[in-house]
């Protein structure tokens, strides 16, 4: 007689096989078979989030540091509270697999009022999801789980969803159901004629532009040495510290900055490596890039997306990045004297321009960049701190250190800060949030508390939607509507979960109590009082029209 297992269980020993650390979820009458069978096995930890949008976001976090991130969810309404930590997922191109129970296989699509049913559930996940599958049979479900795996860690990534019935969850399957691993599929590879055809129209340029994207993530070493030649680089805010700041021909995220936009239209040509070129840090898509303009990107469907390039290549930016270098170095390109000069003082006057829009909070920044070694990690909600100092003005030195909604949607901080505490054990995070945010996933305090992680958690409080005062004051003459929000004491909330907390009402306070915050290496909340300290000057990003 051959031994058998359960489907949930030969998903948990799958998830294994994939070295899958934790599974971040909210358990139901409809995962119960894949939770349990995690529990029973003790290999792979299952953190209980408060929320399924909060599991997702987790996940995403996690999986942008490991490969893989894996969210549990229920079905119906559970899966439907997850959609928009998929989009985010999405715009992130998170390698993430979100497996999400299904009723019974009998009652599928039957509209029968099965409890958790819901009307054309792989419908949504579809619409959310880089790809999304459902499980039709027991004996199918773990090839349904590799393929879902390989689509979501190929390049370009993304969240994959897999809806699983729950009697095949408890369905008994041999245990030679269980099969090895796949490997993500290929990337083409970079060719000499590729790496030629950029030399060709880079070879006479005096003032190169480099403008680098989440795309280009891996491509650190190869981009480094492009700078070292003198090509200034430029990078969208998924794209930071692939250049660390402090190279003296990092442009840094500055794309909406009078002096850069002045250095930009005099740049003689454009290489877009791994960016989707985003609308607010193009002024709409209306910033003027200069021509030739070369875009380098791993998907086909990126070419001409925004900008009309005058060359297209299809390939991994790491390989013909790290080629354009090797030709650029045999040939002793480098770029004129004088361009480092004035690469240097347009980050000058951006720096300058920012810390003025900034006031106080500059010193914030600096507090931050001053208390977080080297290894340490910076998430920030989209919030006024996030969208001013938090992704401009403080210095990002490597990639994956300053991470952030791609989707633009408040909320997802704290939750971030946690999948990304989890997948970086030991090492320290600050996490940036709105009081507004913060509120739509308050309950992952709880899950911060539980995990004892030991994240500094920076709670911007100025009692409303910041972001949108200034944008009413700017676009409405000044009328200002439904942004006024009751909150609670932040302090309070957190220290009845045994949260350590801290506040700061006066600017000289950002140092020394992040400080202490830090280094207690434990769950920290961080309360500034705006009111008390001044608010800062923003009404997102400049626009070619808004309305």
């Amino acid at each position: 007689m051959y031994e058998t297992i359960t489907v949930g269980e030969a998903i948990a020993r799958t998830l294994e096989q994939y070295q899958v650390s934790t599974v971040y979820g909210v358990i139901s009458i409809h995962n119960l078979p894949i939770a349990d069978a995690i529990g029973r096995r003790g290999i792979i930890d299952f953190t209980p989030s408060r929320g399924e949008a909060g599991a997702v976001t987790m996940a995403d976090a996690h999986s942008r540091f490991t490969g893989l991130g894996v969210a549990l969810t229920s079905t119906g309404a559970g899966a439907g509270n997850a959609i928009g930590s998929m989009i985010e997922a999405m715009n992130a191109c998170s390698p993430m697999i979100h497996i999400t129970g299904q009723v019974e296989k009998a009652y599928l699509d039957m509209d029968a009022g099965f409890i958790h049913e819901t009307r054309d559930q792989l419908g949504f996940l579809r619409a959310s999801s880089k790809q999304a599958f459902r499980v039709h049979t027991a004996e199918q479900a773990i090839a349904v789980l590799h393929k879902a795996i390989q689509v979501a860690q190929t390049v370009p990534c993304g969240p994959v969803s897999i809806e699983i019935p729950i009697d095949i969850q408890n369905t008994q399957v041999p245990l030679s159901i269980l099969s090895a691993p796949l490997a993500p599929s290929t990337l083409p590879c970079a060719t000499l004629e590729q790496v030629e055809a950029i030399w060709q129209k880079l070879q006479h340029a005096q003032r190169p532009l480099l403008w680098i994207g989440g795309g280009a993530l891996q491509s650190s070493q190869a981009v480094k040495r492009l700078a070292d030649l003198g090509i200034a680089v430029i990078s969208s805010t998924h794209g930071r510290g692939i250049l660390s700041d402090d190279h003296p021909f990092s442009l840094r995220a500055f794309h909406n900055a009078d002096s850069i936009d002045k250095l930009l239209r005099d740049c003689d040509i454009t290489l877009v490596a791994g960016s989707r070129l985003r609308s607010n840090e193009t002024k709409t898509w209306s910033l003027p890039l200069p021509q030739p303009l070369i875009q380098i990107d791993i998907d086909p469907l990126a070419a001409n997306r925004n900008y009309s390039a005058d060359l297209v290549i299809t390939a991994d930016c790491a390989q013909v990045l790290s080629g354009l270098a090797d030709k650029l170095e045999q040939t002793h390109f480098s770029a004129p004297s004088q361009w480092q000069q004035r690469v240097q003082t347009a980050v000058q006057q951006a720096e300058a321009q920012l810390r003025e829009q900034c006031g106080s909070y500059s010193q914030l920044s600096d507090a931050v960049e001053h208390v977080l070694p080297s290894e340490g990690i910076f998430v920030r909600d989209i919030t006024v701190s996030g969208s001013l100092w938090g992704s401009r003005l403080l210095k990002a030195t490597q990639p994956m250190h300053n991470i952030h909604s791609l989707a633009g949607a408040i909320g997802l901080g704290l939750a971030m800060s946690i999948g990304t505490a989890k997948a970086n054990p030991n090492v320290p995070v600050i996490g940036l949030v709105g009081d507004g945010g913060l509120m739509l996933g308050i309950g992952e305090l709880a899950t911060m508390a539980q995990e004892q992680l030991s994240i500094v958690l920076i709670i911007m409080n100025d009692h409303g939607y910041g972001v949108m005062r200034g944008i009413q004051d700017k676009y409405f003459s000044g009328r200002q509507y439904y942004n006024e929000l009751l909150t609670p004491s932040f302090s309070k909330l957190a220290a009845s979960m045994g949260i350590h907390a801290l506040t700061i009402d006066r600017a000289e306070e950002f140092q020394p109590t992040l400080q202490q915050a830090i280094e207690l290496k434990q769950p920290v909340i961080v309360e500034v009082l705006m009111k008390n300290i001044g608010t800062m000057n923003f009404s997102g990003p400049p626009q070619k029209k808004l309305f």
